[in-house]
């Protein structure tokens, strides 16, 4: 065993004693993948707070890959779901049966966030739909990181899409829902404030309101829809402001069934949402943090069902 390696075990060990039985089982893994496994492709450095993160996500992946159905239950949560690149929802008995089925390609462009109790790894795969990219959605239960949702949207299709029907000019779009009500009955404070977010932010949608907006939205905030190119909090005002000066109704899906799990000062939105004129059906993921008191929402991924 070479110096680096044998360094590279004792880093692990080290993390395996502060993570608790969820780091010995990452340890573990990694270890294996240090010593006999490919070499790894060089990352930049992450905070440090994202290691256990990133670590049990890696262990997940390689277990999925072996069909360690052992490893991979204990590293998801009860009620875990997986949306894969067809919009199809699995469960988390689904998933375990057939988990190599579901084992991903190699990644490239990981990145972690934290938002309180809650952590999100990305990336991009290639896939039968193109560059797809995956949320591993994390939440902190128990003093153990599990995975909480894991959701694959294709950006790029291997067929030019069809070309959307054009926009219909008029008065602000009606919204009853999600803007008035939502098919969810909130079991917490927490859960009250994020919907009452939400819902302020489909209403600035469907008004043009951009500002109004821009109040319930964290300026890193990303959106990713199937088919499309990320779209950044600077891009989405943008989009909001040609449609006011264009006079441009907005569309606004309208949510079928709706969670919502929140873990301190961060919170899992699912969605399951259909436009009003039932062209496009979609699974909706959103992030949201809290932060001087206000929930905003942080991450919003759309991915069509097929």
């Amino acid at each position: 065993m070479s110096e680096a390696t044998s360094a590279v075990r004792s880093m692990v060990v080290r993390r395996a004693v502060q993570w608790g039985w969820v780091g010995a089982l990452v340890a573990g893994a990694l270890i294996a993948i240090l010593v006999v496994g490919p070499k790894a492709q060089p990352r930049p450095p992450l905070p440090a707070a994202s290691a256990p993160v990133l670590a049990a996500d890696e262990t997940l992946t390689a277990a999925m890959r072996a069909g360690d159905k052992g490893i991979a239950r204990r590293l998801l949560a009860l009620e875990f779901t997986f949306v894969d690149a067809n919009g199809k929802t699995h469960s988390r008995k689904e998933f375990l049966a057939d988990l190599k089925s579901v084992a991903p390609d190699p990644a490239t462009d990981v990145d972690v966030k934290i938002y309180g109790l809650v952590a999100v790894v990305t990336g991009h795969r290639k896939s039968a739909l193109g560059d797809t990219l995956f949320l591993d959605i994390w939440a902190r239960q128990k003093r153990a990181w599990r995975t909480l949702v894991m959701q694959d949207v294709p950006l790029a299709a291997a067929e030019p899409p069809a070309a959307p029907a054009p926009a219909a000019p008029g008065a602000p779009s009606e919204c009853k829902n999600p803007c008035e009500t939502v098919p969810y009955r909130e079991r917490s404070s927490a859960e009250q404030e994020i919907i009452n977010a939400f819902q302020a932010v489909a209403r600035a949608v469907a008004t043009h309101d951009a500002g109004e907006w821009s109040r319930h939205v964290a300026d890193d905030f990303v959106l990713y829809t199937s088919g499309g190119t990320p779209v950044t909090k600077s891009a989405r005002i943008a989009l909001i402001e040609r449609q006011k000066e264009s006079n441009t109704a907005a569309t606004i899906g309208e949510v079928e069934r709706m969670e919502v799990s929140a873990y301190g000062d961060g919170a899992v939105m699912l969605a399951s949402e259909i436009t009003p004129d039932a062209r496009s059906h979609f699974r909706a993921v959103r992030l949201w943090t809290r932060r001087n008191g206000q929930w905003l929402m942080a991450l919003s991924a759309h991915t069509d069902v097929k």
